[in-house]
């Protein structure tokens, strides 16, 4: 059974940083995409980063590039998401999912775990 799990959101202050991590259970994550989500109120799910299956590529949004970094661990079956330099708006729940990372800047993705909650406020 496929399965993700995300975890390690919470409450930052401005400036600082939080690391997200995103287990994965009935697959290797080293053969699939998996991308990186997050939906504010109000607003449109959309794509965050990505670190594709072959290769281990990866791919961010503009609105967080410099300042976060997704990474893999496949002996731990678990991608991660290095956040950092935090800003208010950033606060979202974050989701994993499978994905493409030639699509996922516009959300889609497969799989979807139940989201952690980042709040970044002073």
């Amino acid at each position: 059974q496929v399965q993700l799990v995300e975890s390690g959101g919470g409450l930052v202050q401005p400036g600082g940083s939080l690391r997200l991590s995103c287990a994965a259970s009935g697959f290797p994550v080293s053969y699939y995409a998996i991308g990186w989500f997050r939906q504010a109120p109000g607003k449109a799910r959309e794509g965050v980063s990505c670190v594709s299956g072959s290769g281990g590529g990866t791919s961010y949004a503009d609105s967080v590039k410099g300042r976060f970094t997704i990474s893999r661990d496949n002996a731990k079956n678990t991608v991660y998401l290095q956040m950092n330099s935090l800003k208010p708006e950033d606060t979202a729940v974050y989701y994993c999912a499978m994905t493409s990372c030639g699509t996922y800047l516009s959300g889609l993705g497969n799989y979807w775990g139940q989201g952690t909650q980042v709040t970044v406020s002073s």
